[in-house]
């Protein structure tokens, strides 16, 4: 077996652009699920919106590569609003049926055919990342410590990604210190006691969606430009369950668990998966294991690891039971 190999990726892997796409997501989902208590099944929406507003104003209609950063934030920020206005009055299931229905009907748009010259239909949209590349001040190369390295364009999109998931991160900090965070809490714990205090718990409650979709969707930004492509499928309903088992597998309502729960779940991912593939080829495994039923295996395997982790420790790495406690009234 190759063990250089699979040391090389699976380091690669922990700062790679997955992670960075995740932890952003991840960050959103634990404004809006670890410090606020809202279900909001549907992150990959506003990752989507985000990234075809951008792809689709700069590849359909040759308009600007910031106008179409600005157009795909505020399509997040009116997605926010459409999905949080009729449910945020209700109970938390609500949001969670609305969130994860909206998501799906997003990805349906983007690739159906009546709107495929605007969108691309399943084939998505290229062609709208040279603006972003021609802004790279690393010179053509690669860059990094011996094997772990990475060419000019991806450690580019790799610095921008890191630089915003740290500015997330301090502003997460800074918010949850201030009252605003502490009223936050709060309504996760118990809203009618913050209603009954004065506060409009309806406008905290679509703040916080706001903010998460906003945290999330510059993920999205960086998943298609690092991709110098965007595809409806990439933001299929299986992208905001990884970001929700993120979050627990780093612990709720913890500045940097999200970040440090991407790195592990990639690095899990990258690690299994290429240690059962060198395994297959050096004949190591049974003849019921082969290189097509790997992806399923690795999955069934790193399952299996969450199953046990949320076992015996539900709060997650830096988690507390208490976060995680929703009053779902």
């Amino acid at each position: 077996m190759d063990w250089n190999t699979i040391f090389v990726t699976t380091v690669k892997a922990s700062i790679g652009l997955e992670t960075v796409v995740y932890a952003l997501a991840a960050i959103g989902v634990n404004i809006q699920f670890g410090y606020a208590g809202l279900l909001n099944f549907g992150q990959a929406a506003f990752l989507g919106v985000a990234a075809y507003g951008m792809a689709v104003t700069v590849a359909t209609f040759h308009l600007p590569f910031w106008l179409g950063i600005l157009i795909g934030l505020a399509a997040t920020i009116v997605l926010a609003f459409l999905l949080g206005i009729p449910t945020l009055r209700l109970r938390a299931d609500y949001l969670a049926i609305v969130t994860i229905a909206a998501a799906e009907i997003v990805r349906l748009i983007f690739r159906s055919v009546k709107f495929s010259s605007v969108f691309g239909g399943s084939d998505g949209r290229q062609n709208f990342s040279g603006d972003f590349f021609a802004m790279n001040p690393y010179s053509p190369g690669t860059y990094g410590i011996g094997p772990i390295s990475f060419n000019e364009r991806v450690t580019w999109v790799l610095t921008v990604g890191w630089v915003l998931i740290a500015i997330a991160c301090g502003l997460v900090y800074l918010l949850m210190k201030s009252p605003w965070g502490r009223v936050l809490k709060a309504i996760r714990e118990d809203e009618d006691a913050v209603r009954s205090l004065g506060k409009n718990v309806f406008s905290y409650k679509m703040q916080a969606l706001v903010l998460g979709g906003v945290v999330g969707c510059l993920g999205g930004f960086l998943f298609a430009l690092g991709q110098a492509s965007v595809q409806p499928d990439l933001f299929s309903t299986e992208f905001t369950f990884y970001a929700y088992t993120i979050v627990i597998l780093g612990g709720a309502a913890r500045v940097f668990s999200p970040v440090v729960g991407a790195a592990i779940f990639w690095v899990l991912l990258v690690f299994v998966g290429n240690t059962l593939s060198e395994a297959v080829s050096a004949g190591l495994l049974p003849s019921l294991f082969t290189v097509n039923n790997i992806g399923a295996v690795r999955f069934m395997l790193v399952g299996l690891g969450l199953m046990l982790l949320l076992i015996f420790r539900p709060q997650g790495i830096f988690g507390d039971k208490r976060e995680i406690a929703l009053d779902a009234r």
